[in-house]
């Protein structure tokens, strides 16, 4: 017999809030998040009502003996950051809070082993081993869940297909079985009661591939697509969703800081596998912070670019969802492009929030044509070859500049050229171009009466608490910019540096921004 010896119960129900949906759709998740982390190409779900049972099963590599005693401690795991989308087995720990015993078999190799566990009391979670059921007929592991309710969701064939759909879409997706197939190169079927899920593609009137490619790799370091349809969308339709080993991290339009004119007609997918490594603990965002954050907004930028081309495309304008700036913020937002370019040099991991403008970027002293090793690199990567598409676009538009629009299809499709021209494009059906789209850091404002932070940063806008103490005071005293100034830097702070460091990168940027006023001073005065 063993048993884990902790406030089980606090713990798991502090679990179960981590994460964003119900706890029947967690548990399911993760089941089959852990079940692909074993390699499972079949996952097989047997619902019965009259049982009050769900069984699963998967062909993936199994567990020896140790392991699975291994598996009942909270929160143990023998798994790698960045390799897999699972995290040691919470979805079944979970179900102890709607089950009355988790069966759990597994076969690997010769050890044949099944265990049964369940939540006794708030502290008390026995667990002991059974003789195998039967549930695996060969390699993998198989689960049975028998629940308290035997009204819960988890008995209905119907919620498992469609949460199955929400979140595993692109391996339900034949647009993307090239794509997965260096990490699934056998594909992987589910199956609900006897019957496969079945694989149908996303069709629409409008659709456009979204590719990212970084260091001048012939494969795709992302891949997806968006669609346009001539309805609104169902709601969880709607907007670009981001995944990464197939699994759907993030849905809709805010966490990509842009909305399409049409947001309920457009929507996407967009599967991006080396974004893995900035999962939060509970699989369901992304890290802001330190390198995995720098990467994360790396890719998060170069997503924004390539959905703003295929947009533009469509002759669709670019709006942000964020607001205007205040008037008290634009100095120090112009100035704030200049001081990033500086302080890049020397703290690389702020080059995910340098604006790249057409007309040339200043290149940052980064990365190298080998092997992408760290999120610095991949910050540069991404930098130096966005700008190497946008000079071979130029280069590929000036020959038919000289054509008159009579001579060209009016139904031609656009060429990989045309979608990837550089952002003060003249969209189809306007008259005057667009503004220049604005990807760097942007500063807005919020009311966040109980928060003693003077600022946090989001995705890349740093939001300013209007409700801290200090900022009334250095709005009393005119000296708001400074407050603003202060509040980016410390905002900045954690993904720059390490925590020990934060003070030094603080007193950087505000040196570096005092050099700012100078060097404006000094370009009037050369325009003058």
């Amino acid at each position: 017999m063993g048993e884990t010896r902790v406030d089980l119960l606090h713990l798991l129900e502090d679990l179960r809030d981590a994460y964003p949906g119900s706890i029947e759709e967690t548990i399911l998740t993760e089941i089959i998040a852990n079940a692909l982390d074993s390699g499972a190409t079949q996952i097989t779900f047997e619902c019965d009502p009259s049982s009050s049972t769900l069984t699963t099963v998967d062909n993936g590599s199994g567990m020896r003996r140790r392991e699975l005693a291994r598996y009942h401690d909270i929160a143990a795991s023998s798994k790698t950051r960045g390799q897999g989308i699972g995290f040691a087995g919470v979805g079944i720990k979970l179900g102890l809070l709607v089950c009355e015993e988790v069966v759990t078999e597994t076969r690997r190799g010769k050890s044949h082993v099944a265990t049964s566990w369940r939540l006794a009391s708030r502290h008390r979670a026995p667990w002991k081993w059974l003789s195998p059921p039967g549930l695996v007929p060969g390699r993998g592991t198989a689960v049975r869940l028998k629940v308290h309710n035997a009204l819960s969701p988890l008995l209905d064939p119907g919620f498992l297909e469609v949460t199955i759909h929400r979140h595993f879409q692109p391996l339900l997706d034949p647009t993307f079985d090239n794509f997965l197939a260096a990490h699934y190169p056998e594909g992987v079927a589910f199956h609900v009661n006897g019957r496969r899920l079945e694989k149908p593609r996303w069709t629409a009137p409008l659709q456009g591939p979204l590719e990212i490619r970084l260091l001048r790799k012939r494969k795709p370091s992302a891949f997806g697509y968006l669609i346009c349809e001539d309805v609104s969308l169902p709601e969880e339709g709607r907007g670009l969703a981001i995944s990464t080993y197939g699994k759907v991290i993030r849905r809709g339009w805010d966490w990509l800081g842009l909305t399409p004119s049409v947001p309920e007609r457009v929507g996407g997918l967009i599967e991006v596998p080396e974004l893995a490594a900035c999962l939060t603990l509970a699989k369901g965002d992304f890290i802001r912070t330190g390198g995995r954050g720098a990467m994360y907004l790396g890719y998060r930028k170069a997503i924004q670019e390539a959905v703003s081309r295929q947009l533009a495309a469509w002759g669709d304008a670019r709006e942000s969802i964020e607001e205007a700036p205040p008037r008290e913020v634009r100095p120090l937002q112009r100035d704030l492009v200049h001081v990033l370019e500086d302080l890049a040099c020397e703290f690389p991991l702020l080059a995910s929030l340098v604006e790249r403008r057409s007309g040339g970027q200043k290149r940052l002293p980064l990365g190298s044509s080998g092997k992408v090793t760290d999120p610095r690199a991949f910050v540069a990567a991404s930098v130096m070859e966005q700008s190497e598409t946008d000079r071979n676009a130029e280069e590929i538009r000036e020959p038919s500049a000289g054509k008159s629009r009579e001579t060209q299809p009016s139904d031609a499709e656009p060429t990989h050229a045309e979608t990837a021209q550089d952002h003060g494009v003249l969209l189809p059906g306007k008259g005057v171009a667009r503004r220049p789209a604005h990807y760097g850091l942007d500063i807005q404002f919020e009311d966040r009466a109980e928060d003693p932070e003077l600022g946090r940063l989001v995705e890349s806008t740093v939001w300013v608490n209007r409700s801290h103490p200090a900022y009334r005071r250095a709005l009393a005293s005119r000296s708001i910019g400074y407050h603003i100034a202060l509040a980016v830097a410390m905002a900045l702070a954690p993904l720059a540096v390490e925590s020990a460091n934060e003070r030094g990168f603080v007193m950087a940027f505000l040196s570096r921004w005092g050099e700012a006023l100078d060097n404006s001073n000094a370009r009037n005065r050369r325009r003058r």
